[in-house]
């Protein structure tokens, strides 16, 4: 529980810093936020709107199926003109391809069928973090963000520990596998990409207040992560309480 903590204590720190540095400059640092979906969104924004300048990047190929995924990307993009703190913030939103044999080889789970049975937080998610933030990183380095960060860690559900330590990697310049999209410098990294926000946004009651924002706006919450094997292991799980 310590190691979890201490994200938020990070990014707590640096939003102080902020605050007490914002009537120098009058300029908000920029962040490209990835989302998953709506609820996740919610608390993500209205706790961090009115410290960042904020575009959020929907890119999430492990939806499934098909039908979901545009299901979860049409109910974000409907609220974000209805959420106060994104209307004043003007938090923009870049849609990315959808290209589900991504997730596929990414998670390897053709060559490692067990991971298709793990349960969440396992090495398959790691995977999947591992391939949405380094899309994150590479989006944010091509657009000279100064921030990337991601909303997976409000939930309960996804391991914060894994996804700051891939987030803090990509932002120290260690890139791991080559990946097509947009193009970073050689030798880009720390000094000259974006850097990582750390969070752990299940935080000081975080998860909480998304239920109740999703309560409050109407908002669709998913019955399970979004990919195939985590909808196959929620749909096993409820048989067998029935």
């Amino acid at each position: 529980m310590v190691k979890k903590s201490i994200f938020q204590r990070k990014l707590d720190e640096i939003l102080t810093n902020f605050d007490e540095n914002s009537s120098k400059n009058g300029k908000k640092p920029s962040l490209l936020l990835h989302a998953c979906c709506a609820p996740c969104s919610s608390y993500v924004l209205e706790y961090l709107a009115k410290y960042f300048e904020i575009t959020i990047l929907y890119y999430n190929p492990n939806i499934y199926p098909e039908e979901e995924y545009r299901r979860r990307l049409g109910e974000l993009e409907d609220f974000l003109p209805r959420f106060t703190p994104a209307v004043d913030a003007k938090v923009k939103i870049v849609k990315d391809s959808y290209e589900p044999a991504e997730f596929y080889a990414a998670v390897g789970t053709d060559k490692e069928p067990e991971l298709a049975r793990e349960p969440e937080k396992g090495e398959r998610c790691r995977r999947c973090y591992q391939l949405r933030l380094r899309r994150a990183y590479d989006y944010a380095s091509a657009h000279k963000f100064d921030y990337f960060c991601t909303t997976l860690s409000i939930s309960p559900f996804k391991d914060a520990e894994k996804i700051n330590e891939i987030g803090e990697r990509l932002a120290a310049g260690e890139q791991g596998e080559t990946r097509d999209g947009w193009e970073t410098s050689e030798g880009e990294g720390k000094a000259s990409g974006p850097r990582w926000l750390p969070s752990d946004f299940k935080k000081k009651s975080g998860f909480l207040r998304s239920l109740q924002l999703s309560e409050e706006y109407g908002l669709y919450r998913q019955q399970y992560c979004g990919c195939v094997f985590s909808k196959e292991n929620t749909d096993a799980f409820r048989n067998e309480k029935c």
